[in-house]
């Protein structure tokens, strides 16, 4: 018996991936890109203007005006307005009183909207009406009933009293965004909770509570932020110096008869440091918050 030894086979060569073609862009796209561009440069120009006056001398400002490059970079604006105003007070005031009512104004918007857009609460459109109304009140006509109540109650000149105001302010425009929202929140996953033995406190927490968490997120860094700019209201209560947050002593720089323009600019570029590092670090947190739900 003789074997055959046949010839090896080889397989046919396999080609290869076609080779990837860059799409050119259009002019369409690089005129769009050169608008976004300007647009950048146009925001961004106010800031930079703000941190090539911080570092000029006051002469070189009064010579060369405020779009003049600086002759020498100094930090004797930064110098003079620390000497000048208790900014690590009024940093810590604010940072205090912004953490404290973006925190406070999250939890009583979030169970005050619960019980409206989900417990369908009697009265809750009439409810939501109200607290949308008193969002657009103007701080000037509410300010007298809250400084006498604050009187009253022996809060002025204190933090709380401007922490109880703005969490009250904030949580009624909170509770109208969120009231909507949860208005509209899957009845699938609170029946599916209720058979399961969940009580209403383990529905927020368990159920709502996790899905509401990036709207929520946003929502925290928005009010901290608005607190922190806030000024009119801190200003009437906060007659205590060293209650006073960082936008009221920022503004005890401008004098009746001349102001120094290179230290205010100094003063402004160190209060508006904190809530851009802010932003920044809560940067992933606010468009995770935005774009929840955009895409199913």
């Amino acid at each position: 018996m003789t074997a055959t030894l046949s010839a090896p086979t080889t397989a046919p060569p396999t080609a290869g991936p076609p080779p990837v073609r860059r799409a050119r862009k259009s002019p369409v796209r690089w005129l769009l890109l050169a608008v976004a561009v300007l647009v950048g440069l146009l925001l961004a120009a106010p800031f930079l203007i703000l941190i090539l006056n911080a570092f000029k001398t006051r002469a070189d400002y009064s010579v060369n005006g405020p779009f003049a490059w600086p002759q020498q970079f100094t930090t004797a604006a930064f110098a003079k307005y620390l000497a000048d105003v208790d900014f690590p007070v009024a940093l810590l005031n604010s940072i205090l009183i912004s953490g404290i009512v973006a925190l406070v104004a999250v939890v009583i918007a979030l169970l005050a909207a619960y019980a409206i857009g989900i417990g369908r609460i009697r009265g809750g459109t009439v409810i939501t009406a109200v607290l949308l109304f008193a969002t657009m009140l103007p701080q000037e006509s509410i300010i007298y009933p809250l400084f006498y109540g604050a009187q009253a109650l022996g809060l002025q000149g204190s933090i709380w009293s401007v922490i109880i105001i703005f969490s009250v302010l904030q949580a009624a425009f909170g509770t109208y965004l969120l009231g909507s929202i949860l208005g509209t929140f899957e009845p699938s996953l609170l029946e599916a909770a209720s058979l399961d033995g969940a009580n209403r406190w383990q529905i927020l927490w368990r159920v709502v509570f996790p899905v509401m968490r990036p709207t929520l997120a946003v929502l925290v860094i928005f009010f901290f932020i608005w607190t922190w700019n806030e000024f009119y209201i801190p200003v009437v209560m906060l007659t205590d110096p060293t209650n006073q947050t960082v936008p009221i002593a920022l503004s005890t720089l401008q004098g009746q008869l001349s102001t120094d323009i290179t230290e205010q600019n100094a003063g402004s570029l160190l209060s508006l440091l904190p809530t851009l590092v802010f932003f920044v670090i809560f940067q992933r947190s606010l468009t995770r918050g935005i774009t929840a739900g955009a895409v199913k």
